[in-house]
């Protein structure tokens, strides 16, 4: 069989492209969480 691996920057450009991806999806549910405590009645 053939070697597949990809090249090492393609690897680190995954893994940085999936942690950009998890953070902002972090920080979508935590602006919607305050945005329904706020409509909820509290503040900050």
């Amino acid at each position: 069989m053939a070697d597949t691996t990809k090249p090492t920057w393609q690897r680190w450009l995954w893994l940085v492209g999936i942690w950009v991806a998890s953070v902002a999806a972090l920080g979508a549910v935590s602006w919607l969480f305050r945005v329904l405590m706020q409509a909820a009645g509290f503040q900050s």
